[in-house]
């Protein structure tokens, strides 16, 4: 099939060569004289300072810590001769191709349409490169007119957790909790900017100078934030969090060592009898992963509906509802909020309501939602400890704008939410569930809680990794034990607890 124009010839194609630039003349050096040494006078004995080495011994050579230089991934390990020729041949191609044509195609015709004009571009441009490079070549061509250019060899990875791309020359990714570097680049700031516009046009949003700041998401869920120029002052910046193309389990993270065997059974009984749970941790800590976890233990009859900024959660029951989010459009107006879709929540018959991040004054309405027959809601939030988790929920209804006094904001807070659970980043990249903690109550104004589980950490191995054990702490019956006791869960309790040593 062909599209409208078709190359054109050699001659046309080829560009001029470039006039081969003059070595500079050498410049004339002129030997130095030796300065004379001054006279060093004699050093005066301290006491307890190292003696001096004698005339016979062999001197001592300090080492002093050198910068080392960034360590680069190399995805692929092509030239700038390779993108100087690219560049060529891509521009060719879209001289010549028709693309309101191309985009009555599907996928693999269009792909093979680019394929069979770039093969005959190369051939009247004389170009010379091996079968591999031109393999990669137009690979990479396609992926540029239909997917998401330098993009797509990351995206296809599995064992990539974030992509960072900070300009049109900057790449990095998270691997196995290191964020490294890769040689991975874009033409120039514009097809980066491209590549951002068509990702969040997908989900009905945009980015541009008047909008410089979108969250969106990809088509398998994977979350993306742009934010352009002039707010990004080096080119547009893109971060990508991928997910797993296979949905983990609780027993993935016991393999992971992010959790105990007796611990993921706690987790488990917590899920499968209604507990109200509140998911906290920092940045990249594992929040979302472990809210998909134990939304696996949600019964199939359930309705669940999950309110998000950008749906990226994956939940496995059958019977889910999806709400997301809507930023206002270019006159202002029209924006829903998470406060909106929550509220909205309560309007749909839910059994269980799953919030993916808490930031605002939506939780005044969670809160509600958890104490009004809406038992095993969840969601989660940026804290570094559960007592800290609670008093964020607390800040948050404050700045929402509700005028009640902090001992009623308390007492909503313990009547609501039954566990906290902690996850942490260590510094070695991974991830742990440092605490099951339960709300037991209110003494005073200071609400009381105790942990179930915690996470001791006792040192690092030759490796660098951090060495720890998930331990019990003492408790005889948790709080949340009559409700297990009514999901006839008591047993399978007891045994979690007295294998952790409670």
């Amino acid at each position: 099939m062909a599209f409208g124009k078709r190359p054109a010839t050699s001659a046309q194609l080829t560009p001029p060569a470039a006039p081969t630039p003059k070595p500079a003349p050498a410049a004339e050096v002129k030997p130095k004289p030796t300065p004379k040494k001054p006279a060093v006078p004699e050093p005066v004995p301290v006491k307890g300072a190292p003696k001096p080495p004698s005339a016979g011994s062999k001197p001592v050579r300090v080492q002093t810590p050198e910068a080392k230089p960034e360590p680069v991934r190399k995805v692929n390990q092509q030239s700038d001769q390779y993108y100087a020729t690219k560049m060529t041949i891509f521009n060719a191609l879209i001289d010549t191709i028709d693309l309101s044509q191309l985009a009555q195609l599907d996928a693999e015709s269009a792909r093979e349409e680019i394929r069979d004009i770039v093969v005959e571009i190369i051939s009247i441009k004389n170009v010379v490169m091996s079968i591999s490079e031109q393999e990669q070549l137009l690979d990479d061509i396609c992926n540029d007119v239909l997917g998401y250019g330098p993009l797509e060899p990351l995206l296809a990875r599995d064992d990539i957790a974030d992509i960072m791309v900070n300009g049109a020359d900057t790449t990095y990714i998270e691997v196995n909790g290191k964020i490294e570097r890769t040689n991975i680049r874009f033409r120039d700031n514009a097809q980066l900017m491209n590549i951002c516009q068509r990702i969040v046009s997908q989900v009905g949003r945009r980015v541009d100078d008047s909008s410089p700041i979108c969250d969106a998401r990809l088509l398998d869920g994977s979350r993306v934030n742009v934010i352009a120029p002039p707010l990004a002052i080096d080119g547009p910046t893109l971060t990508i969090r991928k997910f797993k193309k296979d949905k983990l389990r609780l027993q993935d993270l016991v393999n992971f060592g992010s959790i105990s065997e007796p611990g993921a059974e706690i987790l488990r009984i917590i899920g499968h009898s209604r507990c109200n749970v509140l998911i906290s941790g920092g940045t990249g800590s594992g929040k979302t992963t472990l809210l998909n976890c134990l939304t696996g233990f949600i019964d199939p009859t359930e309705r669940v509906i999950t309110c998000e900024d950008s749906a990226e959660l994956q939940l496995q029951q059958p019977h889910v509802v999806r709400l997301e989010t809507r930023p206002p459009n270019i006159e202002g107006s029209g924006e829903i909020t998470m406060r909106d879709l929550v509220k909205n929540c309560l309007r749909m018959r839910p059994e269980r309501i799953i919030v993916g991040e808490v930031r605002g004054p939506e939780a005044f309405d969670l809160l509600q939602a958890m104490n009004t027959g809406h038992d095993g809601s969840m969601g989660t939030l940026h804290a570094n400890s559960p007592r800290e988790a609670l008093s964020r929920v607390e800040s948050m209804i404050t700045m929402g704008g509700f005028s009640l006094p902090a001992k009623t904001i308390r007492e909503m807070i313990v009547g609501s939410i039954d566990v906290v659970v902690q996850a942490s980043r260590l510094r070695d990249g991974s991830r742990r569930i440092m605490n099951i903690t339960e709300v037991m109550g209110l003494e005073g104004e200071t609400i009381v809680l105790q942990d179930v589980l915690k996470y001791e950490i006792e040192g690092e191995d030759e490796d660098g990794r951090v060495s720890g054990t998930h331990r019990g702490t003492g408790v005889g019956r948790p709080r949340f034990w009559e409700r297990a006791s009514y999901y006839n869960m008591e047993r399978d309790l007891a045994a979690a607890l007295d294998e952790l040593g409670a």
